[in-house]
This record gives C-alpha cells, structure tokens and sequence, in this order.
C-alpha cells in the first residue's frame, strides 16, 4: 500500500465513475442523442425524459427496450434502439486521463480500488472493457446489483470488498446525497468537483 495513503489513514479508495473517473457529457454528446431519438434540439424537455424513467434503468428494472419507449413516449424500431443504445454508451465513455494517472499511481502503490457506479447493463458491460479497469480490485455496477446509490445496499458491497473498517475507507463521488449516504454508513468521503488534485490531495497525509 502506498505509504501516503496509509499515513493518510486510507486503507482502501471506493471510486463513483460518472463525473470522476468519467467526463460529464457535452452538449454535442446530449444533441446527438436526442437526434437520434428524433427528438426537437429542445434539450431541456429531453434530459428531463431522459433522467425520469432512468434510476429504475440503472436498477436494472427496465430493459433498453422499456427503457427508451419511456423516454419516447412509443416502442423504437430495432434499428433505432441499437442507434440509442450506442449513442448513450458513447456520452459515458469518455474518460479524464487526470483521474487515471492519479488512479494509476494509486494502484501501483498497492491501494485497493473499488469500482462502484449506477450504470444499465449494457453501459456496465462497455466500461469494464476500458483499459482502466484493470486498475480496480473489482467493480460494481447498479444494474448488476438491482440497486441504485444511495441506497446503503449498494455502498455495503463495495465495503465488503475492500476488506476493510469503513472509517478506513475513502469514498468518491460527484453527488452530495451518495456523499452524505456514504457518511453515514462511517465512510471517509470525497465530493468531487472535477479537480484531480483534491484527490490527490486526500490520499496524502495532513501536514
């Protein structure tokens, strides 16, 4: 384990991957989508149908194909679910190499890193196949586990990986409430606001 880390009292690192290991999307990635989906460039009204049907989505209580007919309003083709599908993968998949290089060094220090992510199963399958998978000891994903941060259910499989006391355990996340869900079950946390030097900076020890 890297020396910093432990002088810091961190035994263990349970990382969110949207909005910290992953970049936010870009207005483009959202046009896109909701072109796509042959929707208007009124992309209010699409994020607000994009997110409301999306936490049951990321539970893995709706298939795509529910999914998106919610979102449209009407059961797309096959042709178009397979275009949604890919063009929804490409907005989450693109990564900040900042975050990775502090996770890398991280990693080959001997810090265990867990994965823990809302995410449907089809995005889920996609990121673990990213190069920097590799760096985490495992990774858990919503959909997979039938349920959504900030459900404490969720948080308890992460801990139990890391094999490691809770107070140990430094959890982060782009989302208040997962940070305050986190706080609760005695996790150390991070609210990360796209600044790879405070997670550098919470892996070292105080002056």
């Amino acid at each position: 384990m890297t020396p910093t880390a432990a002088q810091a009292g961190i035994d263990a690192v349970i990382l969110d991957y949207n909005g910290v290991i992953g970049l936010q999307p870009s207005t483009d990635q959202w046009l896109r989508l909701a072109r796509t989906a042959l929707w208007s460039d009124d992309l209010p009204t699409f994020r607000h149908a994009f997110w409301s049907a999306r936490s049951a989505y990321d539970a893995g209580q709706l298939s795509d194909l529910a999914y998106w007919a919610q979102v449209l309003g009407h059961h797309p083709g096959a042709r178009r679910l397979r275009e949604l599908r890919d063009a929804d993968i490409d907005m989450w998949t693109f990564t900040d190499d900042r975050v990775v290089e502090v996770l890398e060094y991280a990693h080959e220090s001997g810090l265990p890193l867990v994965l823990l992510s809302n995410a449907p199963r089809h995005l889920s399958d996609v990121l673990d196949r990213r190069p920097w998978r590799h760096l985490m000891t495992r990774a858990f994903y919503s959909a997979r586990l039938q349920v959504c941060k900030p459900d404490p259910a969720a948080y308890q499989h992460a801990i139990n990986a890391t094999g490691a006391d809770p107070h140990r355990v430094l959890f982060v996340d782009d989302r208040t409430d997962n940070c305050h869900a986190a706080r609760r079950l005695g996790l150390r946390t991070l609210h990360y606001t796209g600044r790879p030097t405070d997670l550098t900076a919470a892996l070292q020890p105080p002056n």
